[in-house]
């Protein structure tokens, strides 16, 4: 399946690279912000909030809010789970607004699902070797990426793409029961994107980030013989009924896979793409070098 690209090359992007299109959360379709709007005033006539309602349809209640804002794509199942809290009429409507639900031309549906399942994921790895993940990057490497992608944005779009990509960040702290791993190529960091402070505030970043009980980051050394990486980047997520969806994104387009045969693949190459890298300590020590090397610049 593929999609037009948003947030990610999210992360990133999808992602979590650096080219792409306005973010989607900038981006934000009628059809979407309409569902939005629907479920919160059906959730205020069943008078619940939004922590109310979130446990009761099994999302989270920032996962609700995300929603109602028309900033993710709702699940096919939230109708069906809504009917107890809301009443059967409720789940009807809420049915017949999802499949009316129309994607705006550009805009990455498929990468709107795929931020749908990072919010919710049990585990989620990444592999990445053209830039730093999204989910890890700092706002000056942020900065660094959008300013220089072709074509221009606007100062307008610049703002809004960073403070996106910032809000998405923060589901590695809003989730502390998840597991993130990341496997980022030495590569990525020897280009000095955005000169030696912006490398810097990457590394910085990357360390402090590597010390959570919830994340755990691997740097792939220049020289890796084993290397099995060649085919580029990978992003897996595990759901909340454990099973795995993998994405990928290539120059303005993306890919979901949701065929267990393709995921399977994508598993086999991210664990032996753990063992090839460096160990949780080596790169520590690794970042620590280039961190010095950085400041005598």
């Amino acid at each position: 399946m593929r999609a037009d690209n948003d947030d990610g090359a999210r992360n990133g992007g999808g992602g979590g690279g650096a080219q792409g299109r306005p973010s989607g959360e900038a981006e934000l379709s009628d059809s979407l912000r309409t569902f939005g709007a629907v479920l919160k005033v059906l959730r205020e006539e069943a008078r619940l909030t939004q922590e109310e309602l979130a446990p009761r349809v099994r999302y989270s209640a920032h996962y609700i809010a995300k929603i109602e804002q028309g900033k993710r794509y709702p699940p096919k199942d939230l109708p069906n789970r809504a009917e107890e809290p809301l009443g059967y009429v409720a789940s009807r409507v809420l049915t017949a607004a999802y499949r009316s639900l129309t994607r705006r031309t550009g805009l990455a549906s498929w990468f709107q699902y795929w931020a749908t399942v990072e919010e919710e994921a049990l585990s989620l790895y990444a592999y990445e070797c053209r830039a730093i993940p999204g989910l890890l990057q700092p706002e000056p490497y942020i900065r660094a990426i959008f300013e220089r992608r072709l074509p221009p944005v606007t100062e307008e779009q610049l703002e809004r793409e960073v403070a996106a990509r910032l809000d998405r960040q923060r589901i590695i702290e809003q989730k502390p029961n998840t597991a993130f791993s990341f496997v980022i190529e030495q590569a990525v960091l020897e280009r000095n994107v955005g000169g030696d402070q912006v490398t810097l505030a990457v590394i910085d970043h990357l360390l402090a980030m590597g010390r959570r009980r919830n994340v755990e980051i691997q740097i792939m050394p220049l020289r890796q013989e084993d290397h099995c990486g060649v085919d580029g980047h990978l992003y897996l997520a595990e759901t909340l009924d454990h099973r795995w969806v993998g994405y990928t994104e290539g120059q303005r387009s993306s890919n979901l896979l949701t065929a267990p045969k393709d995921v399977s693949v994508l598993l086999q190459r991210y664990c032996s793409l753990r063992s090839q890298a460096h160990d949780g300590r080596a790169t520590v020590s690794l970042l620590e070098q280039m961190r010095g090397a950085y400041e005598h610049h």
